[in-house]
């Protein structure tokens, strides 16, 4: 199968960040095509067995208060947090799934520029840094992985944290 089309759409939300989106928009794009590579990835994900020419997903770049009203609606944690996934594709019952003209819309990713800011500083990394890593993290999870055991956590930092490395910044 050849390398498939990745389409992402990034929505900025929140302009208080002089945030380069087309350069994220290539570097989150050039991390899923080396994610579903990683044979650790490709062996055990939710595109596994499947037939596609185009990846889709989303990302929304918010405030910490928009993502807590997210977190607090869709998962009923009353605070902000810095990534949130839906795993449309991922999650769906796999008789329920649908590829529409090769198409997969594997879902969406939410990142709070605020928490982002935070977290870059007590990492000495830049904002963008840290929102690639978090998009490397949100990708994981729309591929079908999480981390709710200590295993599963670990094999998404060590993954997250690779796919990240690839980008060489």
């Amino acid at each position: 199968m050849k390398k498939p089309t990745i389409n992402i759409f990034i929505e900025n939300i929140y302009e208080k960040f002089g945030f380069d989106e087309v350069e994220f928009h290539n570097d989150v794009q050039k991390m899923l095509k080396y994610a579903v590579e990683l044979p650790e990835v490709k062996e055990n994900c939710c595109l596994t067995g499947k037939e596609f020419s185009t990846l889709v997903f989303d990302i929304v770049l918010c405030n910490n208060e928009e993502i807590h009203r997210i977190n607090r609606e869709y998962r009923n944690i009353d605070r902000p947090t810095d990534v949130i996934s839906f795993a449309m594709f991922a999650d769906s019952d796999p008789d329920d799934v649908f590829i529409l003209d090769g198409e997969i819309n594997l879902g969406e990713i939410i990142i709070s520029l605020d928490k982002t800011a935070e977290q870059a500083k007590e990492n000495g990394v830049s904002t963008e840094d840290e929102a690639r890593l978090l998009a490397a993290h949100g990708i994981l999870h729309l591929l079908g992985f999480d981390h709710q055991t200590d295993d599963d956590y670990n094999f998404v930092v060590k993954t997250q944290n690779k796919i990240k490395a690839s980008l060489n910044v």
